[in-house]
């Protein structure tokens, strides 16, 4: 945000150095908006749209605002997934470190046992998912008394995911003075009730509404027929030929189909989906990021939240549910101001829900073909393929203004016609209907046929033409071959009638 530093948020000295050491060198609009006013101590609720840095927006005034003397868990912040918990934990790791704060995840997936060995570290910062935060809580192995700070990031998916009673249980675990903060990037109608149940005197933060998908982004879409999407999404990767791509499904139960028909077309892909265990799914994201591997195919629940640097191109196998879904897909590419790429791949029953994000989210969603290596616009599109088609209309003309077979060539001697026998003597026919079927074709005239090749009669040019055989002859002349001429003779004589 321009005009404004990190010094005139109130962000300490030594978190300036290592935001400016990782390339961090201003504050974006959100968290301009949203540092002070957490700062201050007010509950926040802020919304924005995805890729413009709001989990430094909440990170930084936490860290902050925690006592490093005291051992007890002082913050919590939640997330819907695994993913986005451990992505919030790498971040907070690098700027908890030069303040001293101590931090542990709890996410689902990973062995309680040894987390509850880690609580014994006595973190101050505690960053996981509902499900095994209130796990812990219900066993009475996590005190949350002494929290004073909570954040509950991408909150719209947190309370519609079926956690809500978990997410409400651990809140009510914690001390009654606290500051609440939701974030995300949608604000849906169920969000107004929570904050009335959960805030006091709530500071809104919304920013941009009208372009909830950023700007930088480019959205197209593709028609293909259901049956041809496999090879219609083959073709746009081999077309584009991103570095990487990650790839929405919206049923679970059909990415092991995707993931077989791209790696036999040569792809290197994988899989991440809410029922894989952790370790896996931790593995799969190291070697998207790492660049192992090209393409990754995800659901919406799976894929919320991630940051992935540099992500060039979102493919939407399937249209996404509604327009929050839409936003939050494309908010994968194009963070920070980056540039990205967004496609989706409809059928023609499917159209009419590009023109309705078109209208909620206000984008300019154009439609692209492929045509000989290229993605074109419509206008593009009949550019290209102009020349071919004026081509094909000269010919069209010219044929038919071509003469007919009957008249006269030039370079051939007058009155000559280049017919057929069988032409000629429907000629004949048309020209005196009275001689009926014994009229014969016109011979032509002396001029012509002195100076025409004689041509053979098709009597003599042809073969006569055989009776075909029957079968009971073609099964005697097979009896009969290799057979001595005796024995021949005797079979002909015996099969002759009486």
């Amino acid at each position: 945000m321009s005009g404004i530093t990190w010094n005139d948020l109130g962000i300490q000295e030594v978190l300036i150095e290592e935001l400016v050491k990782n390339g961090i060198k201003e504050p974006t609009s959100v968290q301009a908006e949203t540092i002070p006013a957490m700062l201050a101590g007010h509950d926040v609720s802020a919304r924005s749209q995805t890729g413009t840095g709001k989990t430094l927006a909440f990170l930084l005034p936490l860290l902050q605002q925690i006592n490093t003397e005291s051992g007890a868990i002082q913050a919590v912040i939640l997330s819907p997934t695994q993913e986005l918990a451990m992505q919030i934990v790498r971040v907070a790791q690098t700027y908890a470190e030069p303040l001293g704060v101590r931090v542990q995840q709890l996410i689902g997936g990973a062995a309680m046992k040894r987390q509850v060995e880690k609580l014994k570290l006595r973190p101050q910062l505690v960053i996981g998912t509902p499900g095994r935060i209130h796990e812990l809580l219900k066993n009475r192995k996590l005190k949350l008394s002494d929290v004073r700070h909570v954040v509950i990031d991408e909150a719209d998916q947190v309370f519609q995911l079926g956690s809500t009673k978990e997410v409400e249980a651990v809140l009510f675990g914690m001390g009654k003075e606290r500051q609440t903060a939701f974030f995300s990037a949608t604000y849906p109608d169920i969000m107004a009730r929570f904050e009335g149940r959960w805030m006091r005197g709530t500071q809104r933060i919304q920013l941009t509404p009208e372009h909830r998908v950023s700007q930088t982004i480019d959205n197209y879409y593709v028609i293909s027929d259901k049956r041809d999407k496999t090879d219609t999404a083959r073709r746009l990767i081999r077309l584009l030929n991103p570095s990487s791509a990650l790839l929405f499904l919206n049923e679970t139960n059909e990415i092991a189909n995707w993931e077989s028909k791209l790696s036999y077309e040569g792809f290197t892909v994988e899989m991440l989906y809410g029922d894989s265990d952790k370790q896996r799914r931790a593995a799969t994201l190291e070697r998207f990021r790492d660049g192992r591997c090209q393409l990754l195919l995800a659901t919406d629940v799976a894929a919320r939240g991630l940051d992935i640097e540099g992500l060039p191109l979102v493919l939407q196998l399937d249209p996404a549910v509604d327009a929050d879904h839409y936003v939050h897909r494309a908010g994968r590419t194009g963070r920070m101001g980056r540039s990205g790429t967004v496609i989706t791949i409809v059928t023609p029953h499917e159209l009419f829900i590009m023109e309705k994000f078109r209208k909620q989210l206000g984008v300019d969603l154009q439609e692209r073909a492929m045509y000989r290596g290229e993605l074109l616009s419509e206008e593009e599109l009949r550019e290209a393929t102009r020349p071919k088609m004026e081509r094909l209309a000269k010919e069209s003309a010219r044929a038919g203004n071509r003469p007919k077979p009957s008249a006269e060539r030039p370079g051939k001697p007058a009155g000559e016609r280049d017919v057929k026998p069988a032409q000629a003597s429907v000629s004949a026919k048309q020209a005196d209907p009275a001689r009926g079927e014994q009229s014969a074709p016109r011979t032509r005239s002396s001029s012509s046929a002195s100076h025409a090749p004689k041509k053979p009669s098709r009597a003599k040019d042809k073969p006569e033409v055989k009776p075909a055989k029957s079968k009971a002859i073609r099964k005697r002349e097979a009896k009969d071959k290799g057979a001595p001429k005796w024995l021949k003779e005797k079979r002909q004589s015996s099969s002759k009638p009486e």
